[in-house]
């Protein structure tokens, strides 16, 4: 593991845990390019046939593929054995629906984003346009995105950075799903470079807000 500081030239190692489609990990491995704190060096995969799969291997990115269900202790055991041997740093849930073991090396580098402003609209179950739903139905005028430390509980780990988005009269669950998903692009990458260089998290459990424009 690099463990990359202030000082270090050397990018950290990002996992990145999908479920799906692979927007977050196409996103994290564009951004890669530009920055130098990390790079994206795994995918691991709850379903073997999902778009991240293919968007790993067409850019020889090693995977894990595991039943994180059925098989979850047995999952969490070579998942960890694979992790070191890969050498990784910061483990980053983007899209990754099922439950994510807590692995030890990796407790305090465990990352997730929430598509809305938590505490409010998480939990279990609470996903995709579930969640833009339930905003909607709430009335709010704002929503965003959320990026918090994983713990054993769903989205109630430690929230890191959260960026606000405007919730529009004219708003569906798919043009509000849009909105908090183009600031979760700028966000996800800014934190997590922001992190490895140890400029976040803030002092005394503070949250940095962005404003969606801003990011």
């Amino acid at each position: 593991m690099t463990h990359q500081s202030k000082d270090s030239m050397l990018p950290a190692k990002l996992a990145i845990a999908v479920s799906g489609g692979g927007r977050s990990l196409a996103n994290f491995i564009a951004r890669s390019q530009s920055v130098s704190e990390f790079q994206v060096a795994a995918v691991i995969a709850s379903t073997p046939n999902c778009r991240g799969v293919s968007i790993a291997r067409e850019h020889g990115i090693p995977v894990f593929v595991g039943d994180f269900v059925k098989d979850a202790d047995v999952t969490a055991h070579a998942l960890e054995e694979w992790l070191l041997s890969q050498n990784i740093d910061w483990i980053v849930l983007a899209g990754f629906i099922k439950r994510f073991p807590v692995l030890k090396p990796w407790q305090h580098r465990l990352i997730n984003i929430h598509p809305a402003l938590l505490p409010e609209f998480g939990g279990k179950g609470m996903y995709g346009d579930r969640v833009h739903a339930a905003v909607l139905a709430a009335g709010r005028d704002v929503s965003g995105a959320t990026v918090h430390f994983v713990n054993d509980h769903y989205d109630e780990g430690a929230i890191i950075a959260q960026a606000v988005v405007p919730v529009l009269p004219s708003d569906d669950t798919h043009s509000l799903a849009d909105r908090v998903f183009a600031a979760e692009c700028k966000l996800y990458p800014e934190v997590m470079r922001r992190l490895i260089n140890g400029t976040l998290p803030l002092p005394s459990g503070a949250i940095e807000r962005y404003n969606h424009e801003r990011l």
